[in-house]
């Protein structure tokens, strides 16, 4: 099994960075004021709130450079791949993806996403979901990526569904409640697995551009 892990994860290289669909996903840096300050609007946005609640609070900039720290401190593992979603024209950071829960021996991995208030309503989270299980399932050779959201959470349904990832079915009590880590509410798993055919999403004139730089 350690030539497998070997073969998805060669230990000298990171993850890369990702194109398509109009979108560059780069990696997150704790260094960068800019990053840590979009980190902690996209961590503490109430409609991120209304349907998340991590273990760790996150309530100032202190509080976010510490959350990226770790995660840069975690990125040798090659456990997670976590993504800053930027526009590939501009630069300018949409959101978050990450394939978490990544098992080499199981071939198995986690989606998670989130969207700055500014760039909802422009399908920044099909597209980069799109990106991102490309990535896995062709470059890491995962067999099977698995999502869940809340109970109720439509939107995330909606792009879940448009990415080829079927619902699967409902866990009770599979993730915290809206703003506590004490009690538990009900979460919708969707997955998709490696063969399953290919979602079609309607193309980004980016992504027909022959001067886009990487």
């Amino acid at each position: 099994m350690a030539s497998s892990e070997q073969h998805l994860f060669p230990p000298s290289a990171p993850f890369p960075v990702l194109h398509g669909h109009g979108l560059r996903l780069r990696h997150w840096d704790a260094t960068s004021e800019a990053d840590v300050e979009t980190w902690l609007r996209g961590r503490t946005d109430p409609e991120f709130q209304r349907w998340n609640t991590p273990l760790k609070a996150m309530n100032d900039l202190v509080d976010a450079r510490a959350s990226l720290a770790e995660k840069a401190l975690a990125a040798p593992e090659r456990t997670v791949a976590d993504y800053c979603v930027t526009d590939a024209a501009t630069g300018a950071a949409l959101g978050h993806i990450s394939v978490d829960a990544i098992n080499p021996v199981m071939r198995t991995g986690r989606i998670g996403y989130w969207v700055l208030p500014e760039a909802r309503g422009r399908g920044v989270a099909s597209r980069s979901l799109a990106v991102v299980s490309r990535w896995a399932l062709d470059e890491l050779k995962l067999q099977r990526l698995e999502l869940g959201h809340a109970l109720g959470h439509e939107a995330s349904c909606r792009v879940a569904e448009r990415c080829g990832y079927g619902y699967e079915g409902t866990l009770r009590g599979a993730m915290f409640a809206e703003g506590r880590v004490d009690r538990f509410r009900d979460m919708h798993l969707h997955g998709r697995v490696a063969g399953d055919p290919e979602p079609r999403l309607r193309p980004h004139p980016a992504d027909a551009d022959p001067t886009r730089q990487n």
